[in-house]
């Protein structure tokens, strides 16, 4: 009898084992079939960017600045007007092999897995700057599943193949968020520093990179806790890059002194008056000078750039 029941035991056990591995494989097959074939649904071209907003600025007959219209605050900049130890400092902490993938670090990837599990809060990003790009241009509003994923890395692919590694970091530092309304460098160093992003140093810049993974949580001005940690992690990281020396580094994590208040450029440290208020108004709501509907205006003044010269 235990001759027997032994191998019927046996049989038992490995039909259950194959009943629960079909059933695990009916269960994921279709979400595997959806992000392996995601790319069917990939458009052949990439569409075009849009156009990067810029502040309109309003002069008086003495071409002093007297008001400044915007919603967002972008100001666009060429690559070559950021110092290279500033570009090294954000690579460093962003993408630190940017310069050698093709939009897709897996290697990059793991190992940013890997060291954020040995860490408390996460040190390293897991996207690319091109897949970050990606998503912020062409993947907002869509649910973050497998197939985002899939879509992510696929046309960071593509991406690459379309413009120059040069052309995709400029849009990347034009276009990342930093907190406070400060939407790219320019305008980050604006907020932050109260400088322009060609004066930045390496450490304000690494201190900037560190801001993108959460730039809520890692507000200098509201959590300034978590705000002091995240920049020594982003210390630690200058010196395992070689941009610092250890004794560097313990210094600057010591006695560097974070932002501690939002900042303008004096130029463009405007209050509205009456006047400016009456033009916005004229221009938005009396005229068609710039568009033929409210909507057309808002955008004209808000995001394109004009420079108006009053004779006020």
């Amino acid at each position: 009898m235990h001759r027997l029941a032994w191998p019927l035991r046996f049989v038992a056990v490995i039909l259950a084992g194959a009943l629960l591995t079909t059933g695990v494989v009916l269960a994921v097959a279709p979400r595997l079939w959806m992000i392996a074939n995601a790319h069917e649904e990939l458009p052949v071209v990439l569409p075009e960017f849009q156009p990067l907003s810029q502040r309109t600025i309003v002069y008086d007959l003495y071409d002093n600045v007297i008001d400044v219209y915007e919603r967002e605050n972008s100001q666009p900049i060429r690559l070559d007007q950021v110092p290279t130890e500033v570009i090294d400092a954000l690579l460093a902490v962003e993408d630190n092999e940017y310069y050698l993938h093709h939009g897709v670090n897996l290697r990059g990837f793991f190992r940013a897995l890997l060291s954020n599990f040995a860490s408390d809060a996460p040190v390293q990003g897991a996207s690319t700057i091109t897949q970050q790009v990606v998503k912020n241009e062409f993947l907002a509003g869509l649910p973050r599943d497998g197939r985002y994923k899939a879509l992510q890395a696929h046309y960071a692919t593509m991406l690459e193949k379309k413009l120059t590694k040069d052309e995709i970091l400029e849009r990347y530092l034009n276009t990342v968020y930093f907190g406070n309304n400060a939407y790219g460098l320019q305008a980050a160093a604006e907020v932050y520093f109260g400088k322009n992003a060609g004066e930045l140093t390496m450490v304000q810049g690494a201190f900037l990179a560190g801001l993108v993974r959460s730039p809520s949580g890692y507000d200098p001005i509201r959590n300034l806790e978590q705000s002091q940690r995240r920049f020594v992690q982003v210390v630690d990281r200058l010196e395992k890059v070689g941009l610092i020396t250890e004794r560097e580094g313990a210094d600057l994590a010591d006695t560097w002194e974070l932002p501690d208040r939002l900042r303008t450029i004096p130029t463009f440290s405007t209050t509205p008056t009456y006047y400016t208020l009456a033009l916005r108004d004229y221009l938005l709501t009396k005229s068609n000078i710039l568009g033929a509907t409210e909507q057309e205006r808002a955008t004209l003044l808000y995001r394109g750039g004009l420079r108006i010269h009053t004779t006020f």
